[in-house]
């Protein structure tokens, strides 16, 4: 399944990845299982499980915050699983834009601020930091907003910064962990015709929720289970 030799346009592909987690008294917990998997350019894809099935681990082995203790994974043609944590970091920083449920904000930090960081963290020189960071926040509506600080924005204002953060440096994939999880009905429906747009667009999105409403925006749904893919199929929307 080696990417350079498939020549298919993917991403991400993981080969037979495990994760166990060592809990003493010669007890171990096989969090992943197995895991063969593989996501195209711009694909659009839900990862779904109750809580313990692993789907938040295998979110953690994707976005570079952890390692295997089995297995493979390329991004983009790299072999990643094989890096060290400094060269994962760097990996982090210029190929994954992360969304997460608590927005992860500094609070007293403007939203202009908060979207700059990771091109501050990758040397990108001010005048250009500030255009990108004003451009990135003007495309997911908030140019009106970008001096405010997250105590003045609601909670879809708030989302839609570490959108634009998540954006800031042009991610190979956007990884999405329960992104509508603090936010009302209505805010969620918005936040999720934002990732819409960013699809169509020609970003790749992987989405990690338990919520079957929220899955079903994406274009194809995995279910994970004990570790393991139960199943990986077209969401209802484009059957």
């Amino acid at each position: 399944m080696d990417p350079n030799r498939n020549g298919s346009g993917n991403v991400i592909v993981v080969e037979n990845l495990w994760r166990t987690y060592d809990m003493g008294s010669e007890q171990q917990v096989h969090a992943l299982r197995g895991v063969n998997l593989s996501i195209k350019h711009n694909e659009y894809v839900a990862i779904m499980g109750p809580s313990g099935s692993g789907k938040s681990t295998l979110m953690n082995l994707i976005g570079c915050l952890d390692t295997p203790s089995q297995g493979k994974y390329w991004l983009n043609d790299q072999l990643v699983s094989e890096l060290n944590d400094d060269e994962l970091a760097r990996i982090r920083n210029k190929e994954i834009g992360f969304v997460f449920q608590t927005f992860n904000l500094l609070s007293r930090a403007s939203a202009l601020h908060n979207v700059e960081l990771p091109l501050i963290y990758n040397g990108t020189p001010t005048a250009a930091r500030l255009a990108r960071a004003t451009e990135s926040l003007t495309n997911v509506g908030l140019g009106d907003r970008m001096n405010h600080k997250p105590n003045e924005l609601s909670g879809g204002q708030r989302q839609r910064v570490a959108i634009a953060r998540a954006l800031v440096n042009s991610p190979s994939i956007i990884l999405a962990d329960e992104p509508t999880g603090n936010l009302d009905s209505k805010t969620g429906i918005e936040i999720m015709a934002l990732f819409d747009e960013l699809h169509a667009k020609g970003n790749t999105i992987v989405l990690v929720t338990h919520e079957p409403d929220i899955a079903e925006y994406a274009h194809r749904v995995v279910h994970i289970r004990d570790g393991q893919i139960a199943s990986d199929e077209p969401s209802k929307r484009f059957r």
